[in-house]
């Protein structure tokens, strides 16, 4: 998928990411995209996708409060639901490029999921 429609690319990452669709997230995600989070850090596409898959084992939802759209950076605050902790407040940046995401950029704080 090449959009050059911000909320569009998110939708879809986050949609994919709760339906552990790997087909989607590889279709908004550049193939040089990388990612660095709490958890760890990834280069390129197949290393995202793993990535995200990985998470997705434990993700029951994700729950997006809000999301703010500035030219080629959507940040998106929400709630990421997982079965081994309480819901988790987390913000995610993603800056876009030629259409897909580029760059992912998370922060929350891990020590439940971790403890779990």
């Amino acid at each position: 998928m090449s959009t050059s429609d911000p909320a569009t690319l998110a939708d879809t990452y986050f949609r994919s990411w709760v339906a552990r669709d790997e087909q989607g997230l590889r279709s908004v995600l550049a193939p040089d995209a990388d990612f660095a989070g709490p958890l760890g850090t990834a280069e390129g596409v197949d290393a995202c996708v793993a990535g995200l898959v990985g998470m997705a084992r434990i993700l029951d939802d994700v729950a997006v409060l809000h999301r703010w759209i500035d030219g080629d950076d959507v940040l998106t605050w929400f709630e990421l639901r997982t079965t081994v902790a309480p819901p988790t407040p987390v913000a995610n940046w993603m800056h876009l490029s030629g259409g897909r995401i580029a760059r992912i950029r998370v922060t929350f704080d891990p020590r439940e999921i971790v403890a779990a």
